[in-house]
């Protein structure tokens, strides 16, 4: 089975992260969609209100599974059977950073990374651009999927 783990904090899950996520999908028997458990790191939604929004988001696809994890992802991938990391690239600028994240990867465990580039739609789409906005008051629902927009506005603009 080939099996790929998607990491990220999704802290909102935006359409960019879905785009990598179902394309993950296409190619891999599994996809497991692993959220990131940052304890230094305050969210605007708690780690299970990301896995419940990501599992909504991917019903669609059978072979997408969403899971939280702490610790090193090489051990996530070990303790999944994965043998491949998938990661979206935006930017020229990701790539630096991305690269010594797999180089490191690899040489602890053996688990290689996929890099796939962003559909051109979402490649300017950045979570924390998407919260700014929406604290602002901004319309988001072009860059996140119902069930984040509606969550969002209910997190951030409470009816009173």
């Amino acid at each position: 089975m080939r099996r790929a783990v998607c990491p990220g904090s999704f802290d909102p899950v935006t359409n960019g992260h879905v785009d990598i996520i179902v394309r993950s999908a296409q190619l891999f028997d599994e996809v497991i969609v692993g959220v990131l458990i940052n304890q230094s790191k305050q969210g605007l939604f708690s780690v299970e209100e990301r896995i419940e929004m990501l599992r909504e988001v991917a019903s669609a696809h059978p072979n997408v599974r969403v899971e939280s994890f702490h610790g090193l992802l090489v051990d996530f991938c070990r303790a999944n059977g994965a043998q491949v990391v998938v990661k979206g690239l935006r930017a020229v600028s990701d790539f630096d950073y991305e690269l010594q994240m797999a180089q490191m990867n690899v040489g602890l465990s053996g688990v290689e990374t996929l890099f796939m580039p962003t559909n051109p739609l979402y490649s300017f789409i950045a979570s924390s651009l998407v919260k700014q906005v929406a604290r602002l008051g901004g319309d988001v629902s072009q860059y996140v999927p119902k069930v984040v927009e509606e969550r969002m506005v209910a997190k951030l603009r409470p009816t009173g």
